[in-house]
């Protein structure tokens, strides 16, 4: 393992922490009705800019305190548990006199309501061989170990109030040039040394030999599983913003027989269909609720199982 040891930049070190502590059931509604709302790339959604100071309110439930500005990922994420909450006390799972804190917390009784509700409500069935057998030709890199990938990267970091389209282009601008170069990485290595907010930046960008475990999710699905060398055609996104990546070179893993994996393929796809019915779920919710301040797309036709 390399990388640059910060955690602060997807590419290795410490993982990063939202600060949150969030119930299974919690986080995966979150994560659920997060993916079913139309929102702009990852480098803007994690620009920090701040919603209106207007509460903002389920059914009438204040989902912060008065005053408080509330980035849209956060108040999703209130607005998706304060939703199965309210549901779970409609269904006789939860005393009617719980209430969630303004701070985003939710009692011991509500998280545990929340998952009785969830076991009640989803019904996933089974994952069949075949399905099972195509999910793991489809997604070869997903059962391999080993894999390595020897990386350099310039990182255009998205903090609050800076100009995301201008940063883009600027990212771009120096994809371009960088993909054209043909100095022996030279001009790489100087441009990461001048622009990159990474501190591998001092060594030219050299973040060494990383395995998939030591990046950010979002930056390992763009760089791992793939035959490319050299510069990537595209941008890659993080939360902590955008990157200009250069794969010097890669070491293949092993992928295990079907009949090895085959309980995670049928895992993995068991877990697709549960937040798929998680999802429409919350957008039944969301539909019949009545919502004040919070970006949520609500469903108009009941949940299909």
């Amino acid at each position: 393992m390399s990388g640059c040891g910060s955690g602060s930049c997807g590419c290795g070190g410490a993982a990063a922490s939202s600060g949150a502590v969030l119930s299974d059931a919690q986080q995966a509604a979150y994560d659920a009705i997060a993916k079913s709302i139309d929102a702009p790339p990852a480098g803007e959604r994690i620009s920090g800019a701040p919603m209106p100071a207007k509460v903002a309110r389920v059914n009438g439930v204040a989902l912060h305190p008065v005053g408080a500005a509330l980035d849209a990922q956060a108040l999703r994420q209130r607005a998706c548990t304060e939703l199965l909450r309210q549901e779970a006390q409609k269904a006789g799972l939860l005393d009617g006199m719980d209430t969630p804190q303004t701070d985003g917390s939710t009692s011991e009784a509500a998280s545990l309501a929340i998952e009785r509700l969830l076991e009640q409500q989803l019904h996933i069935e089974e994952p069949s061989e075949e399905a099972c057998r195509r999910y793991y030709d489809a997604h070869p890199a997903a059962f391999g170990h080993g894999e390595r990938v020897h990386l350099r990267h310039v990182l255009f970091a998205v903090t609050p109030g800076v100009d995301v389209k201008l940063l883009r282009l600027r990212a771009e601008a120096l994809l371009i040039e960088l993909r054209c170069a043909d100095d022996g990485g030279a001009a790489f290595a100087a441009a990461a040394r001048q622009w990159s907010n990474c501190p591998s930046g001092a060594s030219g960008g050299d973040l060494g030999w990383l395995t998939r475990a030591d990046c950010a999710a979002e930056f390992a699905r763009e760089v791992f599983g793939a035959t490319e060398i050299g510069v990537l055609a595209r941008l890659v996104h993080s939360r902590f913003g955008l990157h200009v990546v250069e794969v010097v070179g890669r070491e293949a893993g092993e992928r295990p027989a079907f009949e090895v994996v085959r309980s995670a393929a049928a895992q993995s796809l068991r877990q697709q269909t549960w937040v798929n019915a998680l999802r429409q779920y919350l957008q039944v919710l969301a539909g019949a609720a009545h919502m004040e301040g919070v970006d949520m797309d609500g469903a108009d036709s009941p949940l299909v199982q």
